[in-house]
């Protein structure tokens, strides 16, 4: 039985990886610090307050007496490390909180975790920080896919943000001896995620009536996870990842910007035909006009550092601990896309 300090359990990823660990392992304890800025939302967690297991802390992951405090009060073995300033554009405007969270703030977790852990009550514990594949830079289109042992060549201040985490997680193992493990993942998608994202607001614009803006030529290629494939990717690495190590959690499901918004249109078109009472609820969405959702797209100056390419190598999970993706990218989309319809309260409020 564990029991897990999840950080940034309000947001995305987090969110999903709360409801996926509650599901699977109902007699293990799970507390969230989250601060809850424009990303974390506590209606996220609303059927996770429900469960006995489960508790919400707002606090900042800054505050080093906090998180200590929690650690003790818990009794926490396992912290999961998902709160960061993740938003690429939000970096290159403004990278002084990107600066703050994502180093300052995971530096705190780490001395907080070292003091409860390590100096005054030894235990046997697990520090796992959630990265991401955009610390490697950029490949072409002929390069081979990133692996754990491809050199950092952060592009974005959100890359170099996370970048600096990672070598301070590594750090804190060689120095101090923290159990640590580290993955770092390619594209999610999936329910909860903000719609400001590249998926989410292709489909809520659709929704509105509202352009689909399409960096450049489009053709800028990610690899692509649906969320819960990355969370039971997490699951593993916590279950039998080696300490010390990181771990890379890919789909081996690249596609290029254009490819997506060419498979959510026709996807979104297929669902208003299908069901006819989301004409009376979207009256102003292309297909309840008679028009193709893809006739909203349009092709807007790139952004400054933008990476043409990443690609994951996930081998090293795939033959170590038995990984593999179990959702395929059209079902991913198709369950998103739905989500969004459903979950039209949840989304209204933050666009």
């Amino acid at each position: 039985m564990k029991k897990l300090l999840v950080t940034g359990g309000a947001g995305f990823i987090g969110t999903n990886f709360v409801y996926y660990w509650l599901d699977k392992y109902p007699g293990d304890r799970v507390i969230i610090l989250d601060a809850l800025t424009y990303a974390g939302n506590r209606q996220n967690l609303v059927r996770a307050e429900k469960n006995s297991k489960f508790e919400f802390v707002h606090g900042n992951i800054l505050d080093q007496e906090l998180v200590e405090t929690l650690l003790e009060k818990y009794d926490i073995d396992t912290i999961v490390h998902f709160a960061a300033e993740s938003h690429v554009d939000r970096s290159i405007t403004g990278p002084d909180e990107f600066i703050n969270t994502n180093i300052i703030g995971t530096h705190s977790m780490l001395k907080a975790a070292r003091r409860i852990w390590l100096d005054k009550k030894p235990k046997e514990h697990r520090f796992h920080h959630i990265s991401t594949d955009e610390v490697y830079g950029t490949l072409t289109s002929s390069d081979p896919p990133f692996s754990e042992t491809t050199p950092y060549a952060p592009n974005s201040p959100y890359a170099a943000s996370k970048a600096a985490s990672d070598h301070l997680v590594r750090a804190y193992h060689e120095t101090y001896g923290l159990e640590v493990t580290t993955s770092n993942c390619s594209n999610n998608y999936g329910p909860y995620q903000f719609p400001e994202k590249f998926i989410p607001l292709m489909i809520t614009n659709i929704l509105n009536n509202r352009p689909i803006p399409v960096y450049g030529d489009g053709k800028q290629i990610r690899d692509w996870l649906y969320v819960d494939d990355h969370n039971r990717g997490v699951d593993l690495i916590l279950d039998k990842g080696k300490i010390g190590e990181t771990y890379n959690i890919g789909g081996n499901n690249e596609q290029c910007n254009l490819a997506i918004v060419n498979l959510v249109c026709p996807i979104m078109d297929q669902m208003f035909d299908a069901f006819p009472e989301l004409a009376r609820r979207y009256p102003n969405a292309p297909p309840s006009t008679g028009r193709p959702s893809a006739t909203l797209i349009i092709h807007v100056e790139d952004r400054a550092g933008h990476d043409r390419r990443y690609a994951i190598n996930a081998d090293k999970i795939f033959s170590a601990l038995g990984y593999e993706p179990k959702v395929s990218f059209e079902q991913g989309i198709r369950r998103t896309v739905q989500w969004y319809i459903d979950w039209e309260h949840w989304w209204k409020k933050l666009i």
